[in-house]
C-alpha cells in the first residue's frame, strides 16, 4: 500500500515538473523572435567568428571571458545563425536549469519543495525586470553553478571524492562564462572547509583531499583556455581586455551610484513577484534564526551569500545581473514552503498539508503572472524589445541586415560607430575594427585615448565599404570628460570618403526610414542612425553635427 502511494506521489510530482516545463516553454516560445540586444549581439558575433575559425579577441575586443562565446558558437552551430536560434538555445538551457533546481531542492528537502522552487525559478527567470527573455550570460552561469552545487552536495552527502572534482569543473565553467561566476568557485571552497566546523567525524586529511580535487577541477578549464588562446596568438589581447582593462572597469562606479543602481533595479524585480519574495525572505529568516534547523543549513546560507556576492563585482547592478541571484531566491522559496508545510502539519491538517502548500505556490505564481500578463502574453517580440530597452536600435538592427547585404559584398568590411555589435552578426559582415563597443573609449581611464587612436588606425587601414553612425546616447555613454578625438577625426574622414545613403529614426511605435534622395537633414529627433557608403571619388559631402 505504501509502495503504491509513493508511486502515485512520484507520478504527481514529475507530472508537475513536466507541467512547469511546458508552461515555461509556452511562455518563451512566442518571444523567440525578439531582436537581439547588445550583449547578445556581441556574443553572437564572436560565436560567428569562432565558427569561421577565428579565435576570440583577434577581430573583436571585449573584457568578457571566452566561455560565453563558445556557448554561443555551439548554439549557432546547432540551431542556425539567427536571433531565433539563439533564443531557442536559451530556452533549452533555461529548461535544464529548472530541472537542476528541482533535483537540488528535492535532495535538500523533499519533492514538494523541489516543485515549488522549480516553479518559482521558471517564473522569475522569464521576467522583464531581469530581462529574462534575452540570452544574457547569467542564464548560462547559473546552469553551471547549479551543476557544481549538486555535485558538491552529492560529495558531502556520500563522502565520495569524484563529485568534488566535477563540482570544481562546473564552477570553473561559471567563471569562464562570466567573471562574476568566480563567486561560485569561492562557495565550493568555503563549503568544503566548513564541513570541519562542528563535525569531528571528518578528518583534516579528508578535507584537504576534497579541496585539492575541487581546486584541480576549477583550475583545469581555465588553464586549457589560456593554452588555447596562447597558441592562437591572441593571449596579449585577451590578457589586456579581461584582466588589465577589466580591473580598471570595476573601479569606475562610486558606492553612492552603486546603491542607487541596486535600489532602482531591485525594486522592480521584487514588485514583479512580491508574494514569492515574501516567502523567500521568511525562509531566510527561519533558516538564520531557528536553531533546531541543522540539516543543510550551512549549505543554504553559504549558497545564498555567494549568490548575492556574484551580482556585486563592479557595483553596476544591471537588471540581468540579478539572474545570478534567482536560484538562491527560488531555493529559499522552496524552503519557505517546506517550513509552511511543517507548520500546517501541526495544526490538525496533516492530511492536507501538501495540497495546501501547493495552493500557496499557485497563488504566488499566478498573482505574479497576472501582474506581468501584458509583457508575457499580449505583446509582440518587437514591442517586448521596445518596452524593455526603449529606443535602442535593436529592432532596426534586425531590419537593417537586408539593406547591408544588398549594398555590400560578403567580403566587404563595415564599421558601426556605436555599440551595436548585433549589426555585424545579422549582416554576416566583419567589422573594420575590433572595437565593437564604444563604451571603453568614452570612459574616464588612462586607456581611453589610446583606444580611440587604435580604432581610428584600424578603420583607416580596413577602408570599410559601409559606415553606420549611431547617434544614440546609450550606444556611447559619452560624458563631459570623454576624449573627443574620434568625433574630431570622423567629421573629416566621413566627409572625404563617404556619401549618405539613409537615415533611420527609431520610434516607440514606428521607425522612420529615409533614403536618398528623400532625406530630411538635419534629423528631427535626437535618436538616429546614419548609413553611409564609401564614395568611388572624393566628392564633397555634408558634415555631421557633432
Amino acid at each position: 500500500m505504501i509502495k503504491c502511494e509513493n508511486t502515485l506521489q512520484n507520478r504527481v510530482i514529475y507530472g508537475g515538473l513536466l507541467l512547469i516545463i511546458f508552461a515555461s516553454v509556452a511562455i518563451r516560445f512566442p518571444l523567440l523572435e525578439v531582436p537581439l540586444e547588445r550583449d547578445e549581439g556581441e556574443y553572437a558575433y564572436a560565436g560567428q567568428l569562432i565558427l569561421q575559425g577565428i579565435p576570440p579577441y583577434k577581430l573583436m575586443y571585449s573584457m568578457k571571458l571566452p566561455g560565453i562565446y563558445g556557448i554561443y558558437a555551439l548554439i549557432l552551430a546547432i540551431f542556425g545563425q539567427s536571433h531565433k536560434g539563439i533564443h531557442l538555445g536559451l530556452l533549452l538551457f533555461n529548461t535544464a536549469t529548472i530541472m537542476m533546481i528541482f533535483f537540488l531542492v528535492k535532495r535538500l528537502f523533499n519533492p514538494i519543495a523541489g516543485i515549488s522552487s522549480a516553479a518559482c525559478f521558471a517564473l522569475l527567470s522569464v521576467g522583464q525586470s531581469v530581462q529574462g527573455i534575452f540570452a544574457n550570460s547569467e542564464h548560462f552561469v547559473i546552469f553551471f553553478a547549479l551543476c557544481s552545487a549538486l555535485f558538491l552536495l552529492n560529495g558531502i552527502k556520500t563522502s565520495k571524492m569524484l563529485p568534488f572534482f566535477w563540482s570544481g569543473i562546473f564552477a570553473s565553467f561559471c567563471f569562464l562564462v562570466k567573471q562574476h561566476g568566480a563567486s561560485f568557485i569561492a562557495f565550493g571552497l568555503i563549503m568544503i572547509i566548513s564541513q570541519k566546523y562542528k563535525n569531528s567525524n571528518i578528518s583534516l586529511k579528508c578535507i584537504l583531499y576534497q579541496e585539492s580535487l575541487f581546486i584541480t577541477g576549477a583550475v583545469l578549464p581555465y588553464l586549457f583556455t589560456l593554452i588555447f588562446l596562447y597558441q592562437s596568438g591572441v593571449f596579449d589581447k585577451f590578457w589586456f581586455w579581461t584582466v588589465e582593462y577589466a580591473m580598471t572597469y570595476t573601479t569606475l562606479v562610486s558606492p553612492a551610484i552603486a546603491w542607487k543602481l541596486f535600489f532602482n533595479n531591485m525594486v522592480p524585480i521584487i514588485k514583479s513577484a512580491p508574494a514569492i519574495w515574501i516567502i523567500s525572505t521568511i525562509g531566510l529568516i527561519v533558516l538564520l534564526t531557528d536553531k533546531k534547523i541543522k540539516q543543510n543549513k550551512k549549505y543554504l546560507i553559504l549558497f545564498s551569500i555567494f549568490s548575492f556576492l556574484a551580482i556585486c563585482p563592479g557595483l553596476y547592478f544591471r537588471p540581468h545581473y540579478f539572474i545570478l541571484l534567482l536560484p538562491a531566491v527560488s531555493i529559499l522559496f522552496g524552503f519557505g514552503i517546506h517550513v509552511l508545510s511543517g507548520f500546517i502539519g501541526k495544526t490538525g491538517l496533516l492530511r492536507h498539508k501538501n495540497s495546501l502548500s501547493i495552493l500557496v505556490v499557485l497563488v504566488c505564481i499566478l498573482s505574479s503572472f497576472y501582474q506581468q500578463r501584458i509583457f508575457l502574453f499580449q505583446i509582440s517580440p518587437r514591442q517586448a524589445s521596445r518596452n524593455t530597452y526603449g529606443l535602442n536600435p535593436f529592432p532596426e538592427s534586425l531590419e537593417l541586415q537586408e539593406i547591408i547585404k544588398k549594398i555590400t559584398h560578403e567580403e566587404d568590411r563595415i564599421v558601426v560607430l556605436g555599440s551595436e555589435p548585433q549589426i555585424y552578426f545579422y549582416s554576416k559582415r566583419r567589422a573594420a575594427t575590433g572595437y565593437v563597443y564604444m563604451y571603453p573609449l568614452m570612459e574616464q581611464h588612462d586607456f581611453a585615448r589610446q583606444m580611440q587612436i587604435e580604432m581610428i588606425q584600424e578603420i583607416e587601414k580596413a577602408s570599410p565599404e559601409l559606415l553606420i553612425f549611431v547617434n544614440i546616447f546609450t550606444s556611447w555613454l559619452q560624458h563631459s570628460k570623454s576624449p573627443r578625438l574620434v568625433f574630431e577625426w570622423l567629421n573629416g574622414y566621413q566627409t572625404k570618403h563617404y556619401k549618405i545613403l539613409g537615415l533611420i529614426e527609431p520610434g516607440m511605435d514606428k521607425t522612420n526610414y529615409q533614403w536618398v534622395p528623400d532625406i530630411n537633414w538635419p534629423p528631427k529627433s535626437n535618436t538616429w542612425l546614419l548609413i553611409m557608403k564609401r564614395k568611388p571619388n572624393q566628392q564633397t559631402n555634408k558634415k555631421l553635427l557633432f
